[in-house]
């Protein structure tokens, strides 16, 4: 029996309604990157909404920032990532960077907090 894995992205949108700068450059990448297509869902959390999807996600889970990722395993407790190239070489087994990694941990600048 294979085990089935949910992988949701949650990105937020501003109470002004503008996209976090982040959430917009990971969405991007993995669009490039053909990942985007193994998301089962790609929740919003509305800063101005803390009854959002996103935002109930990011407090059940103890986020903080955005984007983030879930990843759901049968009979196993939810995995978060909050450092993309982490998600995207240990979920989607894809090769990354240790350039690439270091960047966007150092780069923590530009997260955006939940």
């Amino acid at each position: 029996m294979t085990v089935s894995t949910k992988l949701t992205m949650v990105k937020k949108i501003f109470a002004d309604g503008s996209p976090c700068k982040k959430c917009g450059e990971v969405e991007e990448k993995m669009r490039d990157a053909g990942q985007l297509e193994q998301l089962d869902k790609i929740v919003i959390a509305y800063e101005a909404d803390p009854e959002s999807e996103g935002m109930q996600l990011a407090a059940q889970h103890s986020v903080d920032r955005a984007p983030f990722f879930i990843v759901e395993r049968d009979g196993q407790d939810a995995e978060i990532y909050t450092v993309y190239f982490k998600f995207v070489k240990e979920v989607l087994n894809a090769k990354t960077s240790e350039d690439e990694e270091l960047k966007e941990i150092m780069n923590d600048v530009d997260l955006d907090f939940l």
